[in-house]
């Protein structure tokens, strides 16, 4: 049992072992540098779909360096790499002491660089001359007398040994802070329950739970915090898991200003903070400006400037209705991250503003602009509408029309998942440029006696010989299936209601009617506005018709019963900060400086040995010299040649 216990001891201590863990830790870091830790589950999906992302979580991947496989293998790599230390250290420095001063001649004669040589000079005078030499060289020096003569010893370079020792205790170090850093405490308590993940957003700190509140003693944490202009915050937030904890902060952080700049193609060049620390503890303020890589280092927390959002602007809109018969627009105000409810044909729904964007640059088409790469296309704003049963579907508005291909639109993008694009609907803008023609026409298109207006002019302008009411009824009938089913709708009816050898030809004629209809109900719009005096349109006119046509053909699947119109917004932002908290990081840079010093040590200093061995012969002297290296080994012999040309310069040869 003893046998086996120190075999698997030594086991433990192995080189190849330590590699393989160390190749494990830097795999892991490789993951953990290239995946965005601690992002919320929802972004992760977003990203690689409901399956990975299950496989990514099962392994650990967001969260890696608290993962309980990545503290594992730490703790398992101190464990080894002390072992090994424990082994080898003792016996290293010994070496670094044992000179070998009673090694043989014979020994001597097998090394690579050695010579030998008789020179006529008293033993005595020459020990000491060599002891000078070697000693002004340099080495350190240690001598044998015997009866025959004496032995040198000189050794240089002994640290090289000691880098083995710096870089295998740097190793533990640097894992050591690892583990402190890791918050292995943390994903203790969290797993046997003392404390409870909080996963609903939208609650306020001051109705969390104490279970889920880390107090602000806490040694160790990586917390983040959205904080407004002109705001003060008290904690911060740890993501885990689905969830997040509440990490109080044993100072306040106030957000006087932020400025953010952009590059011409709208993407951040820099952004940064204005802040004020409150500290019960201290009666002055601190007052710092932080941004990206320049963060505030205060009492042992690190304060850094991590991204930006909104920060609550006000938005003024018009709420169009899209489902009746009368243009009939109602004002409402609110702010990014409230939750309004309005009431639609007696529903209750849930309007959640989302986010609000100053700034949206698009890339320029070269036949529009030639000086110009870019265009700000102005604010859009994001929001949700959530129905009574929780199921909601997001939208993102533009406050300015878009100039596409010539034409300028109102563009409303709606999307079930984020996970999808947005699909968008192109409301065309009027010469105002407001939706109001639009809005107008599609409720005109919604009262049966603005079809029946038309349908009469066509008929009596085509001289139309089937039934008039017939005619009449089939108009009508085309109309309401365009407007609560589009083009789709009316194929659809084709499809259940004709033989499939007619579906051609009464397409045809649908079409027409249609076409008819809603371009002589356009007409009559125009003329009640002074605008039309005639049926002719302009070439505009024609433009605009054809794109409202088409835009009423998407509107059946634009998943709001009203268009919402940015009149106008108080801008306001906020600043995005990531507080830690990491003790274990001075043992880490501890253990850096450890690992360069010991890399070169191993790799740049060299364990040189030299041993002189002079026996008396009479009057004269026989002088053996040999040494021998670990590292540079050419180098090491066209010293060792200099070396004994100097000795033989001094001590002349009077043989070989």
């Amino acid at each position: 049992m003893k046998g086996l216990a120190s075999i698997f001891f030594r086991s433990l201590g192995s080189m190849n072992l330590a590699i393989t863990l160390l190749v494990a830790v830097a795999l892991s870091s490789v993951i953990g540098t290239l995946l965005k830790q601690n992002e919320s589950y929802q972004s992760y999906i977003i990203k690689f779909g409901p399956f990975w992302h299950e496989v990514y979580l099962s392994l650990g991947l967001y969260d890696v360096y608290s993962s309980a496989w990545f503290i594992g293998i730490l703790s398992f790599l101190v464990v080894t790499t002390s072992i090994c230390i424990t082994q080898n250290g003792p016996d290293i420095l010994r070496s670094m002491q044992r000179f070998r001063e009673l090694i043989s001649a014979q020994s001597l004669r097998t090394m690579k660089q050695y010579e030998e040589w008789r020179c006529d000079i008293d033993t005595d005078k020459a020990y000491k001359g060599l002891c000078y030499f070697f000693k002004k060289s340099g080495y350190r020096l240690r001598t044998h007398e015997n009866e025959h003569g004496y032995t040198l010893a000189a050794m240089h370079g002994a640290s090289n040994r000691l880098g083995y020792l710096l870089t295998h205790i740097a190793i533990v170090v640097i894992c050591l802070g690892g583990l402190i850093d890791g918050n292995l405490p943390l994903k203790i308590k969290t797993l046997t329950g003392q404390l409870r993940i909080e996963k609903d957003n939208n609650a306020r700190v001051s109705e969390i739970p104490d279970a889920s509140i880390l107090s602000s003693d806490n040694p160790s944490f990586r917390a983040s915090v959205t904080i407004p202009e002109g705001k003060t915050v008290s904690v911060a937030f740890q993501n885990i898991a689905d969830g997040y904890l509440v990490q109080r902060l044993p100072f306040s952080i106030e957000v006087v200003d932020f400025r953010i700049e952009h590059y011409e193609s709208g993407q951040p060049k820099s952004f940064e903070s204005d802040l004020i620390i409150h500290d019960p503890e201290n009666n002055a303020l601190i007052t710092e400006t932080i941004s990206v890589n320049h963060p505030l280092s205060y009492k042992g927390y690190t304060i850094y400037q991590a991204s930006f959002a909104d920060g609550g602007s006000q938005l003024d809109m018009l709420l169009h209705q899209l489902r009746d018969d009368e243009v009939s627009s109602l004002e409402i105000s609110g702010h990014i991250n409230e939750i309004l409810s309005i009431n639609t044909n007696g529903d209750p729904i849930s309007l959640e503003l989302d986010d609000f964007r100053l700034f949206n640059i698009f890339p320029v088409a070269k036949e529009e602009a030639a000086d110009k790469k870019f265009r700000d296309q102005g604010p859009n704003f994001t929001f949700k509408l959530r129905k009574q049963d929780g199921s909601a579907v997001e939208f993102v508005n533009y406050m300015y029309p878009l100039m596409i291909d010539g034409n300028k639109y109102f563009l409303s993008g709606t999307r079930t998942s984020p996970a999808d694009e947005f699909k968008y609907l192109h409301i065309p803008a009027d010469d105002a440029g407001s939706p109001q023609r639009f809005l107008k026409f599609q409720a005109l298109l919604r009262n049966s006696e603005n079809i029946l207006r038309a349908t009469k002019t066509i008929a009596e302008r085509d001289n139309v010989s089937e039934s008039n009411e017939e005619f009449l009824d089939a108009t009508k009938t085309l109309v309401e299936l365009f407007l609560s089913g589009g083009f789709e709708g009316i194929q659809n009816h084709l499809q259940t209601n004709v033989p499939e050898k007619e579906q051609v030809e009464v397409s045809e004629i649908y079409m027409k009617m249609l076409q008819n209809t809603l371009q002589q109900v356009f007409v009559d719009m125009l003329k009640t506005e002074g605008i039309q005096s005639t049926d002719e349109l302009s070439q505009n006119d024609i433009q605009f018709f054809q794109d409202t046509v088409l835009a009423l053909s998407a509107l059946p699947f634009y998943q709001s019963p009203f268009y919402l119109e940015l009149r106008n917004f108080e801008h306001k932002q906020a600043t995005g900060l990531q507080i830690t908290r990491t003790p274990g990081k001075i043992y880490v840079y501890i253990g850096f400086a450890m690992l360069i010093t010991g890399v070169f040590l191993l790799f740049y200093v060299s364990h040189q040995r030299v041993w002189v061995i002079l026996e008396r012969q009479g009057d004269s002297t026989r002088l053996l010299i040999a040494g021998n290296t670990n590292r540079h080994k050419t180098e090491f012999s066209e010293k060792f040649r200099e070396m004994t040309g100097i000795i033989k310069g001094e001590l002349k040869p009077i043989d070989s």
